[in-house]
């Protein structure tokens, strides 16, 4: 079976990183991968095909201009049918709309992950507009979140092609990584507290600046790494400035050794207002970080409270300064953290577990265009 897993990617981050966790271990299953990345004028964001091809995985890019580009659906049209694509994985908007053009109808079965969904950017919303259209003909819809999952449940996807699928990670590149951002910041001596993902409102770092002053406070000698980048970085680093704190603030930019940094921290806090499943969760947790997040989207499913981390509600820095103290002056609480933490994801959350939910998914789309178009794929056919 071929699965082709498609996306426009505007960087390397959660999104990116669950498909190429699920595009490495899918070959274990007996599924062959391909992964497919828009490539935009200008603002290519080829970090994914790249780290794709580092692995081995055959990559294609999708040249596309414009809002839509009509030659873009034809060069995944001539992929689909030259590679003998059983399934398109589509993964956000322009994949969803583009796949569907492309392999609709009968060219491949279409599936699509909905990572969180919808966006709240008014620039997006025409192409959520559509994007509710078309999901309805997926053969499948995956998303990581029950909200979500409501969400299109209210725009009429129909119930019976709607599955919640975490997301998985690849745990092994953060078992045992060596931990050397400290050395590289020269932090030598420091706490270091971590926020990992898109510099968004959203997100909340806001809400981990405003909680850092009250920390200092009490451990002078902490200090607050940023690993991401985004459209909220020049306010963030302006409120950290008007706080007084920009000489305990790093800003490190994106990151291609994210296993070395999560080795770096003492802990990740993720205070965001809106979620689906973040990845960076289950990267710390492999990694054997404590945990500080809030109760939105699927956390809950991740976070266990005095399990596999701590939970406050979004937008109270006074609370979150609380957690991020009482693990600092409690580390064999914060090691038992991690550890119980590490322990969850590899029961629920490993790339392989998920892999395997996915591949019954496909095989539940396939078997649906089989019936819609008489004619089993040369997957099927193999079959004994």
């Amino acid at each position: 079976m071929t699965i082709f897993q498609l996306i426009s990617s505007q960087g390397y981050f959660g999104a990116e990183s669950m498909l190429l966790a699920l595009a490495r271990t899918l070959p274990e299953l007996g599924c062959r991968s391909l992964v497919g990345v828009f490539q935009h004028a200008g603002d290519s964001h080829l970090a994914l095909a790249n780290r794709a091809r580092d692995l081995g995985i055959q990559a294609e890019t999708v040249p596309c201009t414009g809002r839509w580009d009509s030659q873009a659906v034809a060069r995944i049209r001539r992929i689909v049918e030259s590679e003998s694509v059983d399934v398109l994985h589509t993964h956000g908007y322009k994949a969803d709309l583009y796949g569907y053009a492309a392999a609709w109808p009968g060219r491949a079965a279409l599936v699509a992950t909905c990572h969180n969904w919808p966006s709240p950017l008014w620039s997006m919303r025409a192409y959520a507009a559509l994007d509710r259209l078309v999901l309805r003909r997926f053969d499948r819809v995956a998303t990581a979140s029950g909200p979500v999952a409501e969400t299109l449940k209210r725009w009429k996807v129909p119930a019976h092609k709607l599955y919640t699928v975490p997301n998985g990670v690849d745990m092994e590149p953060f078992r045992d990584a060596a931990p050397t951002l400290r050395s590289q910041f020269g932090a030598t001596d420091d706490l270091l507290i971590g926020f990992a993902g898109r510099f968004v409102p959203e997100k909340g770092g806001a809400v981990l600046l405003s909680a850092a002053p009250a920390v200092l406070a009490a451990f002078p000698n902490a200090k607050f790494v940023f690993a991401g980048e985004g459209p909220a970085r020049a306010q963030w680093e302006a409120q950290a400035a008007q706080l007084g704190i920009a000489s305990r603030v790093l800003f490190a930019g994106n990151r291609k050794d994210m296993p070395a940094v999560y080795a770096s921290l003492d802990m990740l806090v993720l205070p965001s207002f809106a979620e689906a499943m973040p990845m960076c969760l289950l990267e710390a947790l492999s990694a054997a970080r404590p945990v500080i997040a809030t109760p939105v989207g699927a956390v809950p499913k991740v976070i266990l409270p005095g399990v596999t981390g701590l939970l406050c509600e979004p937008g109270d820095a006074a609370a979150l300064s609380s957690a991020i103290v009482r693990l600092l002056r409690d580390p064999r609480l914060a090691r038992e953290l991690g550890h119980h933490g590490r322990a969850h994801v590899t029961r629920q959350f490993a790339a392989g577990v998920v892999a395997r939910r996915y591949t019954a998914l496909y095989q539940e789309a396939l078997r649906d265009r089989t019936l819609r178009a008489g004619v089993p794929s040369e997957w099927q056919r193999s079959r004994p």
